[in-house]
């Protein structure tokens, strides 16, 4: 699942490219027609990215909410301003390109992970794993003008220079002003929106009122926004934290050193659009592990590998539906 440095590049790319323009809407698979049309013609005014969800604002206070759950990403094309926040792995991005192509693409890791033109979840798995949602055959495509329509676009917006096409979302729906507060109201902090003294301190009540493991409260978004399987298995590991302590039992400095890990993590995901969590590399390791997961992670999908610190072998369980990666030597 997309996590959330890569729904905070998105909203990236629609600040760069998208607000203060007026919108063409439409839904070449027709899911989302009636949407669609209420968005056609009307002005993005602003953006905002919260955990993994995205949230457009357009005339009328109209608002877009996304989210992309397990399979869903945006595809861009055309004209491409890049936020100059963003980094590819060669260093800084390019401020703009010819359309087609997006000026200095970054080292790709083997599922595209890190691409500007196409964000969320890898290419290979909406190929693989949803056969309905596939985009094969989209990369000839970005050279066009108007871009044709490869495979099932729940939504299109354009401006005059500059497409993104939405494929197999979890979410896609119009909301009210009042709505769209509502659904960030039941979120968890985001170190990247709202008061960072603020964020820190309800992520440390949340924690701590809870017997819920913490491997669990990580990935419970009204606890803190925007923490997928990946950074969940890391962040424990950095801390040797049992994944199996229930949250009230985790000291409050550990807690905290958890949030502040994750303001970290997050900000380097956003950045180079790669959740690299492995410190001090060399240039060669770092470059390598741009280039592949089997570099960047410590435990994750590591699976019968030895601990890089104490060669235990790393352990992989299900809790909550989902894949746990952990050392129980280092996190005992």
């Amino acid at each position: 699942m997309p996590e959330g440095h890569s729904v905070h590049r998105i909203a990236r790319q629609f600040e760069r490219n998208f607000i203060g323009k007026t919108l063409r809407a439409s839904s070449p698979q027709g899911r989302f027609a009636e949407g669609a049309a209420v968005l056609d013609g009307r002005a993005a005014v602003s953006v905002q990215a919260v955990g993994k969800q995205m949230f457009l604002e357009t005339e009328g206070a109209i608002w877009l909410r996304v989210h992309l759950g397990l399979y869903g990403a945006w595809d861009f094309a055309g004209e491409i301003l890049v936020d100059p926040t963003i980094a590819s792995a060669n260093g800084r991005m390019g401020q703009t390109n010819q359309r087609g192509t997006v000026l200095d693409e970054p080292i790709l890791d083997d599922a595209g992970e890190n691409s500007l033109a196409s964000i969320g979840a890898p290419r290979r798995t909406r190929v693989h794993v949803r056969m309905s949602e596939q985009t094969e055959g989209l990369d000839d495509a970005l050279g066009e003008w108007p871009p044709p329509v490869v495979g099932q676009v729940r939504l299109r917006l354009m401006t005059d220079i500059t497409a993104a096409d939405l494929r197999g979302p979890t979410a896609c729906v119009l909301q009210t002003p009042e709505e769209m507060l509502a659904t960030v109201a039941k979120l968890g902090p985001d170190p990247l929106v709202g008061d960072p003294v603020e964020n820190e301190e309800r992520f440390v009540r949340a924690v701590r009122k809870k017997s819920t493991p913490i491997a669990l409260l990580l990935m419970d978004q009204s606890v803190v926004s925007g923490i997928g399987n990946v950074y969940r298995a890391e962040m424990l590991y950095r801390q040797r934290l049992n994944p199996h302590t229930p949250g009230r039992d985790v000291p409050e400095d550990v807690v905290r050193a958890l949030w502040h890990d994750w303001v970290r993590l997050l900000a380097i995901g956003v950045e180079t659009g790669q959740m690299m969590t492995m410190d001090d590399l060399s240039p060669e390791q770092y470059r390598a592990a741009m280039a592949s997961r089997d570099d960047r992670h410590w435990v994750y999908h590591r699976a019968g590998l030895p601990c890089r610190i104490c060669g235990t072998e790393i352990a992989l369980e299900e809790i909550g539906a989902r894949k746990l990666y952990w050392c129980p030597r280092c996190q005992a």
